[in-house]
């Protein structure tokens, strides 16, 4: 029986490199010399820190930036308060990956609402879709890319 898997991940290794290019390109740039402008990546989440907010605002393009020419999605960006503590600024940005529980149900019930002849049950952070039809399924696919869901969805393990 056909299947495949909804999930939403992130390309580590690209994001790693996303992080240093960052940090080559503000070390190099005129707004932020004499600045200790950086990003660090600690597991999934980017730690800005920056002379001011305005800096900080200004790593942002360059983030945004790197990260797509790298290839991720920059809806997975949930970005942080930005905190001022004495001369500095900081913000942290966590990088989502995988389908909570809650979105998990929200896409399972889009799937049941669109009355196709498929099944979706959820597995953990991925949610797997079966259906008797190639068909069925690449139609499911086009209904979530277009779908208003704040997390960038990939589709894998697409078997016959």
């Amino acid at each position: 029986m056909p299947s495949f898997d909804v999930v939403s991940e992130v390309d580590h290794h690209e994001l790693t490199n996303a992080v240093d290019q960052m940090n080559r390109e503000i070390t190099n740039r005129f707004d932020f010399k004499g600045s200790n402008a950086r990003v660090e990546l600690k597991e999934q989440v980017m730690n800005l820190e920056a002379d001011n907010e305005f800096q900080l605002k200004q790593m942002h393009d360059i983030i945004y930036k790197k990260l797509a020419s790298r290839g991720i999605d920059t809806a997975c960006l949930d970005q942080g308060k930005i905190e001022e503590r004495g001369m500095r600024a900081y913000q942290s940005i966590t990088v989502r990956e995988g389908v909570d529980k809650e979105l998990a149900r929200k896409i399972v019930k889009m799937i049941k609402e669109s009355k196709m002849k498929v099944q979706a049950a959820i597995q953990g952070e991925q949610v797997r879709v079966t259906g008797k039809k190639r068909d069925d399924l690449q139609s499911v696919i086009e209904m979530l890319k277009g779908a208003d869901i704040d997390l960038p969805l990939q589709f894998n393990n697409f078997r016959d």
